[in-house]
Parts: C-alpha cells; structure tokens; sequence
C-alpha cells in the first residue's frame, strides 16, 4: 500500500527555490515575489489518482494525475511552458520527470512523519521544500 499523501500541508521551509526558478527563465521581479510567498498544498489521494493543488496569495496552481499515466501538462502559473509528465511511485516516494524545453526537470515527494518533502530538480539546480500537515 502506498503512503497516504492526502490532507493540507503548509510550507516550512524552501531551500535553494531562487536557483530552481532561475533555470526556468523566470523573470526577476516573479521571483522575488515568488521566493517570498507562503505556500500550502492541499492533496487529495484515491489509490494512485491525485488532485494537488499548491496555493498561495499571488498565484495558485493546480495538477491532477494518476501514477503510471503520462499526461501533457501546461505548467501555467509556474513556468508556462507545455512538458510531458511522468509520475512512477518508487516505494512511497512519488517521483516525476517532465520532458521538455528544460533538460533533467522533476520533482520527488515523500513523507517522514507530519512533513511532506518535496525535492524540485532543473537542469543541475535543486530546491528542496518542507510542508507540515495541517489538516
């Protein structure tokens, strides 16, 4: 049985995110506002289909997927760019490639406790977040 990623998780700490939205070309003035917002992701879990949503008071945005099926995503609100999404459990991590424009993009969630890693790879830049659970 995979790990249980539903609920409400509020942002901690965000190590490395500027390098990250760097190497996705975003504009300077986004990323200063970006680097400073307060981040909460709500997740909703049924087997290997996901609803997530990452909110924020500048910009929301919202992917669903089911583990296993590649999908087109259009990173709207992020780097607006349009990628092929994998997302693959390896364990109880969920691990995602994106191919696209931006060489080696991903991103890998786990849980240790009430945290939710979250490790954003571009290119050669990572950024790892921490949420707490919340609800």
């Amino acid at each position: 049985m995979p790990a249980d990623y539903n609920g409400r998780w509020e942002l901690v700490s965000n190590d490395n995110f500027e390098e990250v939205m760097k190497a996705l070309d975003i504009d300077f003035a986004t990323r200063k506002i970006a680097s400073h917002l307060h981040q909460t992701k709500v997740i909703v879990q049924n087997g290997d289909k996901f609803e997530t949503k990452t909110l924020s008071t500048f910009r929301n945005y919202e992917v669903n997927f089911t583990v296993g099926e590649e999908f087109e995503e259009q990173t709207k609100g992020l780097d607006n760019r349009k990628v092929m999404t994998l997302v693959v459990w390896d364990g109880d991590k969920l691990v995602c490639v994106q191919k696209g424009e931006k060489d080696n993009r991903g991103w890998k969630h786990w849980i240790e406790g009430d945290m939710l890693h979250l490790e954003i790879t571009v290119l050669d830049k990572v950024c790892l977040q921490v949420f707490k659970k919340t609800g």
